[in-house]
């Protein structure tokens, strides 16, 4: 801004001396306050549909008109920590408790009365 005041200068002279371009200068950013508005009703869907992800919350938004593609919606909702909470993996019942129980004996040969109970003997077979 001095060089045009001090200098009394055009802003197309003024930004060929400092090697900018002009588009730069009269750049004007957007999409802060459409950023603020789309995030606040991303908050909002998330707090209605607590267990809706960043997808179901893109195609609501697409539902309701929002021309925004899915790297914006993706990028404001891990802006907004929307990240759902992992569900807790379904615990897999091991081995080990699948196993059929022998019941244990105090006695070394204390299990050998369950296995004989049905066994056939010579001198049973004769009778």
């Amino acid at each position: 801004m001095t060089l045009l005041t001090d200098y009394r200068v055009s802003i197309h002279r003024a930004c060929r001396v400092v090697m900018f371009h002009r588009s730069g200068w009269y750049y004007k950013a957007q999409g802060k306050e459409r950023d603020l508005v789309l995030r606040a009703r991303m908050r909002q869907i998330a707090q209605t549909r607590v267990r809706y992800g960043m997808w179901r919350i893109y195609t609501l938004l697409r539902r309701e008109g929002w021309p925004d593609n899915h790297k914006r919606v993706h990028r404001l909702y891990k802006l907004e920590g929307l990240n759902l909470r992992s569900l807790r993996p379904r615990r897999c019942r091991a081995a080990a408790h699948r196993l059929e129980q022998v019941p244990a004996t105090n006695l070394p040969a204390g299990a050998w009365t369950s296995w004989l109970t049905s066994s056939s003997t010579a001198a049973n077979s004769a009778a």
